[in-house]
């Protein structure tokens, strides 16, 4: 019976994760949408880090158009995806993805000065809490539970039990 409860409570639970960091994904997407003055070139030219060449090369142009429009792409199909309960996995990975790259341009080294950051923290930020939640959906998708998957499937159900 406890076993039963614990799953009804651990589906129910990572739901509401899903949804929470889909919206979190979405707002950031729509914000970074209808600003016109909003660029990512101040966070990617005061990158830090192993993989500071990279992002300072992403920060130039022609590239900076391009991942300024990535970026607000990518998080808006991982918010949809994820608050709506569709292709939960594909919207889990580029989440991953999108965190781990935001992780990486400024990692929470003690050794690094914090810049274009909020807080200090030692190698572990928001940013990785994060992408850590969407590992979680990827391994546990629950739009069969709590989303469109879910609606469709209960359509089908009643039809089977209408048609009997």
């Amino acid at each position: 019976m406890t076993e039963t409860k614990g799953k009804w409570q651990l589906k129910h639970s990572i739901v509401l994760l899903r949804i929470l960091i889909g919206w979190h994904f979405l707002y950031e997407g729509v914000v970074k949408l209808y600003n016109p003055d909003w660029t990512s070139f101040g966070y990617l030219a005061t990158a830090q880090g192993p993989l500071k060449p990279i992002f300072l090369a992403i920060a130039k142009e022609p590239l900076i158009g391009w991942a300024d429009t990535l970026n607000w792409m990518a998080l808006m199909f991982v918010g949809i995806t994820l608050l709506l309960g569709i292709f939960e996995k594909k919207g889990a990975l580029v989440g991953i993805i999108l965190l781990a790259m935001y992780y990486w341009a400024h990692p929470p080294f003690p050794w690094l000065m914090q810049v274009n950051v909020e807080g200090s923290y030692w190698f572990v930020n928001k940013n990785l809490i994060e992408l850590a939640a969407c590992m979680v959906i990827y391994q546990f998708p629950t739009g069969q539970y709590f989303g469109i998957k879910y609606l469709f499937n209960k359509n089908k159900e009643q039809t089977k039990t209408e048609t009997l």
